[in-house]
């Protein structure tokens, strides 16, 4: 890790309440971890049977909507902002499942379970190549293993199971 203000190689070093944390030695200054926020919708139908997932572009593997959280943006006003713009559907409403470090490309994700309102998904071509429903059995198959997608799943079945 490197220092964000002089590019200097950091050292950890012990912050009194806090254990080690990364030090810049030229900055004398504490510099602890940044990353992007972002949120991640397991979508369902409003019979809560269906799962809607999405191929991006460029890419064989469906997962989850998701996107990043502006700045001065909320995570719940990027859940409905972000589903719009990647499939032209409305959020009809939304719950907090929990949150993950998504550390392929330093993300903290908020996971949300998201109903659709009724209609047809229509994909944001330059960012998906295809939208499909699929059966919470086979969204689980669909998703990559072991993967903050599956995770985030898994946490909105058992969600949904409990109502």
């Amino acid at each position: 890790m490197f220092c964000t203000e002089c590019g200097e190689k950091l050292t950890l070093m012990y912050a009194k309440g806090e254990g080690l944390v990364p030090f810049c030695k030229t900055c004398n200054q504490f510099r602890f971890a940044q990353f992007a926020t972002a949120v991640s919708m397991v979508v369902t139908n409003r019979q809560k049977d269906k799962i809607l997932l999405a191929k991006h572009k460029g890419h064989n593997d469906y997962i989850l909507f998701a996107g990043y959280v502006k700045k001065g943006e909320t995570a719940e006003k990027a859940v409905t902002r972000e589903f719009k713009e990647e499939t032209k559907l409305n959020t009809v409403k939304y719950r907090y499942l929990g949150s993950r470090y998504h550390e392929p490309r330093n993300v903290l994700m908020f996971g949300f379970l998201s109903m659709a309102e009724d209609g047809e998904a229509v994909p944001d071509l330059k960012e998906i190549d295809e939208i499909t429903w699929f059966s919470p059995e086979e969204a689980l198959n669909a998703v990559e293993k072991d993967s903050t997608a599956e995770a985030f799943l898994k946490l909105a079945l058992a969600d949904i199971k409990k109502l």
